[in-house]
């Protein structure tokens, strides 16, 4: 049996006082997602940013051809805490990776577009991993873990570590600060943590293209 896909419950339309509600109270939680996560700039927000103004444009610069649905904020943005669990089932956060520049990658072994570009998710780990930077993909698919594993293994993953979050709470908590609308979904991440760089949908990470731009991030 394939795994359900992810969806989004439809608005009700019926009775004008219920959408007035809804979307009343859809409002206020934007709101309070931006700003407890400096979504759309603040001072204070922004200082705990690493990544340079000349960073960011080095990035919007680099966000061509393979690469060329990336966008680059033009200030770096803070995320809401992230967890997940490692290959052993220990559970872990974003914030392992600080000091590092992070290709945060989002898929499922049900989902298409990311099993044909983990292979070059896998080949990029390999090209810049390492004390600077690191891709963290995680798999969203749902209940026990042995599935991706496997499709990892079939594929010939060597450089990947294997990272999952079965309950998808890290899908949700992206789509509500306006990110995690659809699979495959990624991101990249400053030394802090704080997005320069998004793509909602898949790329040939392992291309000539994606190097210049994760080294554009990298401030090379």
């Amino acid at each position: 049996m394939p795994e359900p896909k992810l969806r989004q419950t439809p608005s009700p339309v019926g009775r004008p006082w219920v959408r007035r509600g809804l979307f009343g109270a859809a409002a206020v939680a934007g709101l309070a997602a931006l700003a407890l996560y400096g979504i759309g700039g603040g001072d204070k927000a922004q200082a705990a940013c690493a990544a340079s103004p000349e960073t960011l444009a080095a990035v919007a610069k680099a966000a061509r051809g393979e690469v060329a649905g990336v966008v680059a904020p033009s200030e770096p943005r803070p995320l809401p805490p992230l967890a997940f669990q490692d290959a052993s089932g220990a559970g872990l956060g974003l914030d392992r990776f600080k000091g590092k520049v992070v290709l945060l990658n989002l898929w499922a072994t049900w989902c298409a577009p990311c099993r044909k570009e983990m292979p070059a998710l896998d080949r990029l780990q390999a090209e810049r991993g390492g004390a600077d930077f690191e891709v963290v993909a995680v798999s969203l698919d749902f209940g026990a873990t042995d599935k991706p594993k496997a499709f990892l293994k079939e594929i010939g993953s060597q450089n990947l570590a294997f990272y999952a979050d079965p309950s998808n709470k890290v899908f949700r908590d992206l789509r509500a600060v306006g990110r995690g609308s659809g699979m495959p979904t990624t991101l990249i991440l400053d030394r802090a943590g704080c997005e320069i760089g998004f793509l909602p949908g898949p790329a040939e990470w392992a291309s000539a293209d994606a190097l210049k731009l994760i080294d554009a991030a990298l401030g090379r």
